[in-house]
């Protein structure tokens, strides 16, 4: 079972491919994508990796710092990259943990407390569980998890679409409805009252039922 939405993210020290990181410090005042991995030199897991490589500007302008983890030592994870940048044409630019002893994944409930053992002798099929995507705010607390088999690559835009929701709806007291994307209407919160919506919005909304409340996308 991960970890609830609104659990703060455990922290955690651990060795990345850019030295060794505190990982709420790492994080700061920023947003913060976990995504994990199985093992190294797994073909989906390449295909992703390259290209979130190719979308990390995507991560930076919405101030979200990406960190990868997969169950081998760092230095797999550097032999690794060379063939990532050789097939998908970008390697990784952004930390990967190597998560040796199991703690990450253990401490995100994505491998049961018990594993143990030499990282290298476990095939992807034992760590198939490590696949999840994690989206962690400011405040340290989670704000998305999505699970993904070995045999389904992940959507990186689903994801950037998610996260641009998630922002906008930390900041104003709007929810965003299915297939939003920026720019489109947005629905007000359940938690303001028609009163309180009268003085964020004076303009008035459209109302297809009382309790769908439909207003531009605020600024």
């Amino acid at each position: 079972m991960a970890l609830p939405i609104g659990a703060t993210a455990p922290d955690f020290e651990a060795e990345t491919t850019e030295g060794k990181i505190k990982f709420h410090d790492w994080i700061g005042n920023n947003w913060a994508l976990l995504f994990s991995h199985p093992k190294d030199f797994t073909p989906v897991c390449t295909t992703e990796l390259g290209a979130l490589a190719k979308l990390k500007p995507e991560f930076d302008k919405r101030g979200v710092k990406l960190m990868g983890l997969s169950v081998d030592p760092v230095d797999r994870h550097a032999k690794w990259s060379e063939d990532i940048k050789e097939t998908q044409g970008a390697a990784p630019n952004y930390p990967m943990i190597g998560d040796i002893d199991f703690n990450v994944s253990k401490l995100y409930e994505m491998l049961p407390a018990s594993t143990s053992g030499d990282p290298l002798t476990r095939t992807p099929a034992d760590n198939q569980t490590v696949r999840n995507a994690i989206v962690i705010g400011p405040d340290k607390k989670i704000k998305l998890t999505i699970v993904y088999p070995m045999t389904t690559g992940r959507n990186f835009q689903e994801i950037l679409r998610a996260i641009d929701s998630l922002q906008l709806t930390a900041k104003h007291r709007v929810a965003t409805p299915a297939d939003w994307k920026q720019g489109e209407d947005v629905i007000i919160a359940g938690s303001v009252s028609d009163d309180e919506a009268k003085t964020i919005y004076p303009a008035g909304w459209k109302a297809p039922k009382p309790y769908i409340r439909i207003v531009p996308q605020p600024k």
